[in-house]
């Protein structure tokens, strides 16, 4: 009898160790399935609430393993737990509802727009609004970030953009020209404190694919050299192949060779609506591919290449990491700067006016000189 019973008292102890494993077992699901949450809420709330402990789960948590005469069945567990998350998602959704909303609110009463607001909302994402949609993308600590404070932007009398280091200008005022912008004077151009210009040589038919040399390309780079203003170039591409990309880049070359181009040349990757453009279908690895083969026929030649775009290109046309070694330069219109990488011009109005210019006329600042020597 007294082996039986000492059997038995050892058989209490197995099915008591067993239930204490499931208990535990039963405590690090429910702890998994707690972080699952959490990371959801997180989420949802842009961690707008992430300050804000669960105190009703992590007290009652702490109680069952600090607590070790304490014994729960499975259901009892699953219950306790369900009941503890369904109050904190209450209590925590009610705190950062009528924060957000209240956010909201005030943000939709000045009139800003649905992208101000998504960019205001998701800081640590890039918002790039395109076609009717909205197209989010985690900012990369692997590409690198430019160091302009944008707090040093302003704006001068005339609407010029200017960039500010210790109380003195640093910037260096620039345009970029076609045929749009008719018969140019460019002494008046000159006189009007234009430093550079980037002038458009040609462009790639986006049904046909031939290469057609800008109307007022001649007169341009003549008129800007004779007025002592440096001068890059910028061809539009709508290259599908890596042969094309290097057929525009040797355009380019033959076209600049009896002058002085002494800026970068730019090769222009835009998105043309039209369906029927050649370009439509491309991907993105078959656009940074052609864009990689023009910049480096460029460089051979030893000019400095330079990629040309707005968000939607940079973020959605290109592969950046893969074109981290070739200069920016690109087109953001407003007087805050939306973009965290690096780049080297920054074309911010399209509706400019300068001197010597009939009409409107693209505005850049950059922040170096960019001149070969």
């Amino acid at each position: 009898m007294r082996d039986i019973s000492f059997q038995g008292k050892r058989r209490k102890k197995k099915r008591r160790r067993s239930e204490n494993s499931t208990l535990i077992g039963s405590i690090i699901l429910c702890l998994v399935t707690l972080a699952s949450i959490t990371i959801c809420l997180i989420m949802v709330f842009k961690c707008r609430a992430v300050q804000m402990e669960n105190t009703v789960v992590m007290n009652e948590l702490e109680a069952i393993r600090m607590d070790e005469e304490m014994t729960y069945t499975q259901g009892e567990v699953d219950a306790l737990i369900a009941n503890a998350v369904e109050t904190a998602k209450e209590e925590t959704s009610q705190q950062v509802s009528d924060e957000f909303l209240g956010e909201l609110k005030e943000k939709m009463s000045s009139g800003e727009s649905t992208t101000e607001m998504l960019r205001y909302f998701f800081p640590e994402e890039i918002v790039v609004a395109d076609a009717g949609q909205y197209f989010f993308f985690p900012i990369s600590d692997e590409l690198a970030h430019h160091t302009y404070d944008l707090n040093q932007f302003a704006l001068d009398d005339d609407m010029i953009m200017q960039y500010y280091e210790d109380g003195s200008v640093v910037s260096h005022k620039g345009i970029d020209v076609s045929k749009y912008q008719g018969k140019i004077e460019w002494d008046k151009v000159a006189k009007d404190e234009v430093e550079y210009a980037f002038i458009r040589l040609g462009i790639r038919g986006y049904t046909e694919g031939e290469i057609i040399e800008d109307d007022n390309f001649e007169d341009n780079i003549k008129g800007a050299l004779d007025n002592d203003i440096d001068v890059g170039v910028y061809f539009f591409t709508q290259a599908t192949s890596v042969e094309e990309a290097e057929e525009e880049a040797e355009y380019v070359l033959d076209a600049i060779e009896p002058y002085s181009v002494n800026y970068p040349i730019v090769l222009d990757v835009e998105a043309v609506s039209n369906a029927k453009a050649r370009t439509h279908e491309l991907t993105k690895e078959e656009r940074t591919e052609y864009c990689i083969a023009f910049c480096e026929k460029i460089r051979e030649a030893g000019y400095t290449p330079m990629i040309y775009g707005n968000l939607k290109t940079f973020m959605m046309m290109l592969d950046l990491e893969q074109l981290e070694e070739y200069d920016k330069w690109i087109a953001y219109y407003d007087d805050t700067i939306y973009y965290p990488y690096a780049f080297k011009v920054w074309q911010y109005s399209d509706t400019g006016t300068v001197n010597g210019i009939t009409g409107k006329v693209d505005l850049n600042i950059s922040f170096e000189d960019l001149a070969d020597e």
